[in-house]
């Protein structure tokens, strides 16, 4: 890994570790391998050796996690029920994921 790419890395998982989403581990047997690749417009934005911005994204596979974990018996209700409990009440909440 070159040392751009390493610097993007380090970047976003000291970002992730900051704000909770990760947490330092010692061994793992759901280690996931990771790509960096460059997109239009991204979180993480660097200079190159020219001074120009360049933006990359962090790609995680969690295919073998995702084989491992149990699948969810719970499904999401269709947005037309959803719109339909909340017609009416004066009091909503909303839930992001982290993204900045």
């Amino acid at each position: 890994m070159n040392l751009t790419i390493l610097d993007v890395v380090k970047k976003e998982v000291t970002k992730l570790l900051v704000v909770g989403i990760i947490y330092p581990i010692s061994d793992s047997q759901w280690v996931s391998p990771l790509q960096v690749v460059p997109k239009k417009s991204g979180m993480t934005v660097m200079k190159n050796q020219h001074d120009e911005l360049n933006s990359w994204r962090v790609c995680i596979d969690y295919r073998r996690l995702n084989q491992a974990t149990c699948m969810d018996h719970f499904p999401l209700p269709f947005i037309d029920q959803v719109l339909e409990k909340l017609s009416g009440k004066s009091h909503y909440y909303f839930l992001d994921g982290f993204s900045s």
